[in-house]
């Protein structure tokens, strides 16, 4: 069974790179479901898709949908997880829907993930996009966020601080291996 890590974090934090990064030294990534939800809901006309009711449910099928895919080596990086869309709803005051919450006891239940994962700090500044309209202040905060939604689940967090990408990327790979 291949070993599954997390990398998460505040966004802005340089995620999505490092596990591009990752990607282009042979190993097996899992991308981030939010941002493509987002950029979709918007392709399609809603400019403000956090604010849908099904804007949670929409994240975690997605996510769960890319996670559940056959994993083809003995470590797979995922940029996030349904965790992840957990401090998302409790951000933005989301209910959390009954089937994603049993989907995420259950993921947490069968041990899906390792229970190391990485959080990325962030690097002292951030670049909004079109699906990232927060301000670094706020960004701070939901990362905390996060590393508190998974230390209730039981997750330890391993802080990867602000460096070069492959440098961070060193770091990861000797604390997975």
């Amino acid at each position: 069974m291949p070993r599954r890590y997390i990398l998460t974090g505040a966004p802005g934090a340089g995620k999505t790179a490092l596990i591009r990064h990752l990607e282009t030294l042979g190993h097996e990534i899992v991308e981030e479901a939010a941002t493509d939800v987002i950029a979709l809901s918007q392709a399609s006309g809603v400019e403000r898709p956090w604010e849908r009711p099904s804007f949670v449910t929409d994240i975690a099928a997605l996510q769960q949908w890319r996670e559940g895919a056959p994993a083809r080596g003995e470590r797979r990086f995922s940029d996030r997880s349904m965790l992840c869309t957990v401090a998302l709803a409790e951000w933005l005051g989301h209910p959390l829907p009954r089937d994603v919450l049993a989907a995420v006891d259950q993921l947490v239940a069968s041990h899906w993930f390792e229970r190391r994962i990485f959080f990325i700090e962030q690097l002292g500044f951030i670049q909004n996009t079109d699906a990232r309209r927060i301000s670094f202040d706020d960004a701070t905060r939901f990362g905390l966020l996060h590393q508190q939604v998974y230390q209730r689940y039981g997750f330890e967090p391993f802080c990867i601080g602000p460096a070069t990408i492959p440098e961070r990327a060193a770091l990861i790979l000797a604390a997975s291996s």
